[in-house]
């Protein structure tokens, strides 16, 4: 019984021979990276596990990558695929299989191959988009009619991030003098706490929809490996579901992020943000500035058309006053002659017998004479009064539509506005959210939005959205 006793050691001894001896060679291991630490000898320690289709983990091993081959793995991984390695991402491994009489079984890694991780990364981001298309949300930002004048920006970044400051100073400094209203709403803008920190500025920001007019997302300047944040589900189904426009400007020229494929705009820089903001409010500027000239131009037109007019009824008028002072003083002249021309023969024949009467004649052709000159008098006057009441009118009337266009610009921009807040008001009511906050839900399986009972069966478990958050069921009965 004593020759067969074995110490643990001896034990151990053995278990390591027989794996040394089963598997000599290297193997490539496809596994995902659960937890990593680098030490302060640079050596790197990973757990490394394998999940089912539920998440579960089936399989978990640690593994060594020891610091001199950690210090060209990690910058030749990071460089090829533009990501952090870090946790949560599948890898492919070369490695291989070492047993420790104290630490036990764990893998030591040689190589990697970053295209495998490349190809993984593309199907997330291929079934992430896929899967926003099948719920129907993927262009639901875009559709949102940008504000004519976004003053009000709502910034979600990092306080700390190389492209805020330049944002800032390129819109509050812009050439044309436009006033913007900002604010920030801190996030942070990599690693794995980004998605929950963005979504839950944009969550803050939602308290404030009725004033803000656009949400900014801005991170500029920082390495490419930090970018995989942008490509995560939850984080693009918030913005799709905002009621805001969202404008993004992380700060990268390669690929687009799921990110920003459903934000309403995408910019590639935040100094490009900026100029988009300050270009759309100057394109309005110079829209009311035309429209202020083609209404000046009009109402121009139309006082000189009724200068126009009322100098031709000036002239016709006056034309008027002339050919009736020409006829009676025509008519005087010829009274005149004729009296003149009477009297004379009136005199010769009868100058005897009415001499005694030459006085009263005289007296009476006198009165004859101031008469018609008070007739005439009286005619010009009421030709003056009538040209001053003309005039009086017409400069009444002027007035009057000048006045008329004023009451109608200022009426149609009344209008304008208010049909732009209704207009408003109709996708505030329509929005999502808004459906979910009056006490509707969105219920799905497996990802899937459920829209009928024979979609279920007992058993499955279901998942269902209310506006403030989310609650998973098992349907226990199916009544189909």
């Amino acid at each position: 019984m004593d020759s067969q006793q074995l110490s643990l050691f001896q034990l151990q001894g053995m278990i390591k021979n027989a794996l040394e001896n089963a598997l000599p060679e290297s193997y490539w291991v496809v596994a995902e990276i659960s937890e990593l630490t680098v030490n302060r000898s640079g050596h790197c320690y990973l757990d490394l596990v394998e999940t089912d289709s539920a998440n579960n983990i089936t399989a978990r091993m640690r593994a060594t990558i020891w610091s001199y081959t950690f210090r060209m793995l990690k910058p030749y991984f990071e460089s090829t695929t533009g990501q952090s390695f870090s946790e949560g991402i599948k890898v492919l491994l070369n490695a291989t299989v070492e047993y420790h009489e104290v630490y036990g079984l764990s893998l030591n890694i040689r190589d990697i191959d970053p295209s495998y991780t490349l190809g993984d990364m593309a199907r997330q981001r291929r079934a992430i988009i896929a899967r926003l298309e099948e719920d129907g949300v993927l262009s639901m930002n875009k559709e949102l009619e940008m504000p004519i004048v976004p003053q009000r920006i709502a910034i979600i970044s990092s306080p700390t991030a190389a492209g805020l400051q330049d944002f800032l100073d390129q819109l509050h400094n812009n050439p044309k003098q436009i006033r913007f209203y900002t604010k920030l709403f801190p996030a942070v803008m990599q690693g794995k706490e980004a998605p929950s920190s963005m979504m839950a500025a944009l969550d803050r920001i939602f308290d404030y929809e009725d004033f803000f007019d656009v949400v900014v997302i801005i991170r500029g300047g920082g390495a490419q490996v930090d970018l995989a944040a942008f490509d995560n589900y939850d984080l693009a189904f918030h913005i799709t579901q905002f009621p805001l426009p969202v404008i993004t400007g992380i700060g990268h020229d390669k690929d687009d992020s799921v990110a920003d494929l459903v934000a309403h705009t995408r910019m590639k820089t935040p100094t490009a943000v900026a100029e988009f903001l300050i270009s759309t409010a100057d394109g309005f500027l110079t829209y009311l500035s035309e429209l202020e000239q083609q209404f000046a131009g009009s109402v121009n037109d139309r006082l000189q058309e009724s200068r126009e007019r009322l100098g031709e009824l000036l002239n016709s008028i006056d034309g008027a006053v002339r050919l009736r002072m020409k006829d009676e003083k025509q008519a005087l002249e010829i009274a005149q002659v004729k009296l003149k021309n009477g009297l004379g023969n009136y005199f010769q024949h009868k100058k005897n017998a009415f001499r005694f009467l030459a006085g009263n004649m005289k007296s009476e052709t006198g009165s004859f004479i101031r008469h018609q000159r008070n007739l005439l008098a009286h005619s010009v006057g009421q030709t003056r009064f009538a040209v001053k009441t003309i005039h009086w009118k017409k400069g009444n009337g002027l007035q009057n539509i000048q006045q008329k266009l004023n009451y109608k610009a200022e009426e149609k921009l009344k209008f304008e506005s208010q049909h732009i807040v209704s207009l408003q008001e109709k996708l505030r009511l329509v929005d999502p959210q808004q459906i979910l906050k009056r006490g509707f839900s969105l219920t799905s399986k497996d990802g899937k939005i459920i829209r009928s009972v024979s979609q279920v069966s007992e058993n499955d478990l279901i998942k269902t959205r209310l506006s403030d958050g989310t609650f998973v069921s098992k349907v226990t009965a199916n009544n189909s």
